[in-house]
């Protein structure tokens, strides 16, 4: 009986060769080497020796320790070295020159895969956004007056963005409960995750120069998870006037992996509908391509499931974004990187943080290891996600992990 190739991976892989992940990674043997990889099944494809052996076009762009090249190169060339990298793990015909450059997964080490730009975080999701505000404007409005009109974001700080797997230590700075008669200093005591979904920027932009709703397929290359770390303790002191600052730009964690754009077709779906008329420049009601993504999100504590929120009920969607952070005239860099805001549901089940899940620590989760509102040291956060790819067959989105470590100070 023949061997079988790690190319023949089992129906319904959700890393098939409809999906095609790109990574950056290196191997104990040689961990100054970093190589651009895609990975297939439980394996890697070093991209750049595949394309040497195969004497492709694409080797230059794919021979590289960074996606920043390849990104840079713009969507034509996104395009045509997916279809490359399709054939080469589809066709038979490849096989001897590609199986000698597949590495099992739990082989190599895998890193930032690019070099972060910019980084902006968002507070698209209505059902996150109308928690917070009924929990701390019981007597108010829970939204502000501008949330339906305009994708409300903040820049954050792109030298703390890591890699899943990189452990959190637990921040520290000033927090001040309501019923303190003066600030204190210390680690926090509230610290929090938020479900997201992210996405980087290839094609740079010209400054003065507004990227449309139309031209977000044209810059932005992939999506993938993210997990914006948040102190809310220290967030809750210092955010007034200004917003937030110290209490999340600790640590935000993002996958290894970056799901091309084409590979999520199929997940394309309407966001949900808007209650006000948006301006122009927002406004896309005529598009003949759903700007929404059918993404199904999993967070889990210390292995434990403890929420599933799903991206499709976003209200502003990732193109939307993208326009409304450059109409001011604000350029686009290759490696920008953009989070989605928290991810929560109508449910319960479904909201993407533990400030949400219990109630600003109200209500305590039941974990097998004990109860939780905020994060211990030691504890272990997951985020999974999957999307519906061709055929039904799904799209995975990888995964981000983070484990929390004791302050140093």
């Amino acid at each position: 009986m023949p061997q079988q190739s790690p190319l023949d991976v089992p129906e319904g892989d959700p890393f098939g060769p409809h999906n095609l992940p790109y990574g950056v990674f290196s191997t104990p043997r040689d961990p100054a080497r970093r190589r651009i990889g895609v990975r297939i099944g439980g394996y890697v494809l070093d991209a750049g020796a595949a394309a040497d052996a195969l004497g492709s076009p694409y080797a230059g762009l794919l021979g590289q320790g960074s996606l920043n090249p390849l990104m840079a190169a713009g969507r034509t060339a996104w395009r045509d070295v997916r279809r490359a990298l399709t054939a080469w793990v589809t066709d038979p015909g490849h096989r001897p020159a590609v199986e000698p450059h597949l590495l099992p997964l739990d082989e190599v080490v895998l890193h930032l895969p690019y070099e972060v730009a910019d980084y902006v975080d968002f507070y698209a999701s209505e059902h996150h956004a109308t928690n917070v505000g009924r929990m701390f404007r019981p007597d108010g409005d829970a939204l502000t007056p501008n949330w339906k009109h305009l994708p409300i974001g903040y820049h954050g700080r792109s030298g703390t963005v890591v890699v899943s797997g990189t452990d959190v230590v637990r921040p520290s700075g000033q927090r001040k409960a309501p019923a303190d008669p003066a600030p204190v200093f210390g680690p926090s005591v509230k610290l929090d995750i938020e479900a997201e979904v992210g996405f980087v920027v290839g094609t740079p932009s010209e400054q003065g120069r507004p990227v449309a709703l139309g031209d977000f397929e044209d810059h932005v290359f992939g999506a993938f998870l993210l997990n914006d770390w948040s102190a809310r303790d220290i967030q809750a002191w210092e955010y007034v006037p200004l917003g937030p600052f110290l209490g999340k730009s600790f640590a935000t964690s993002v996958s290894a992996w970056v799901t091309p754009l084409e590979a999520l077709d199929s997940a394309r779906v309407a966001p949900p509908a808007r209650d006000f008329p948006l301006l122009p420049y927002l406004d896309d009601a005529g598009s003949d391509r759903p700007g929404g993504f059918d993404l199904h999100i999993t967070v889990a504590l210390n292995g434990q499931e403890v929420a599933r929120p799903p991206f499709a009920t976003m209200y502003w969607t990732a193109a939307q974004q993208l326009a409304h952070m450059t109409v001011n005239g604000a350029s686009l860099r290759t490696g920008d990187v953009y989070g989605s805001g928290t991810v929560s549901g109508p449910e319960t089940g479904q909201r993407g943080s533990l400030l949400e899940l219990t109630w600003n620590g109200r209500d305590a989760i039941e974990l097998a290891d004990g109860k939780r509102t905020f994060l211990e040291d030691g504890d272990t956060v997951t985020l999974t996600a999957w999307a519906p790819g061709p055929d039904g067959v799904r799209v995975g989105l990888g995964e981000v992990t983070g484990r929390i470590v004791a302050a140093t100070n």
